[in-house]
């Protein structure tokens, strides 16, 4: 994992002048970006933003510890429903999921523990 900035601030992060283009995305899986806010890659607690393409879908993944998610731009659902702009979403720790959304969106994603990718060929997050 790159080292990150001392500090990182994201000023008005739910209103609809803030410009998510001009940060520093990188590739994370198919259709899906990241910026990591904090974390490391031995584990423990980490955060991100994450930005999902139109049509973007994250493989089945099992919490190890909590996760919470909470969306600022577009919507993401799973087997659970829709989560919209405004939305936290916490799943627990031992459930798994799969994420898609279908207009794109970009969520502020904190983790307890990294997931577990279930798909053989998967990474840990």
């Amino acid at each position: 994992m790159p080292e990150l900035p001392t500090s990182i601030v994201i000023a008005n992060l739910f209103g609809p002048d803030t410009d998510f283009e001009n940060l520093a995305w990188q590739p994370f899986r198919e259709g899906i970006e990241i910026i990591p806010l904090y974390g490391s890659s031995q584990g423990g607690p980490s955060a991100a933003l994450l930005r999902y393409r139109a049509g973007a879908k994250l493989p089945a993944h099992q919490h190890v510890g909590f996760e919470h998610i909470i969306v600022l731009r577009g919507s993401q659902q799973d087997q659970n429903g829709v989560c919209s702009v405004g939305t936290l979403s916490v799943n627990r720790p031992g459930s798994s999921h799969t994420v898609f959304s279908e207009p794109g969106c970009v969520v502020l994603a904190i983790w307890e523990k990294p997931v577990h990718f279930l798909a053989a060929d998967s990474a840990s997050a």
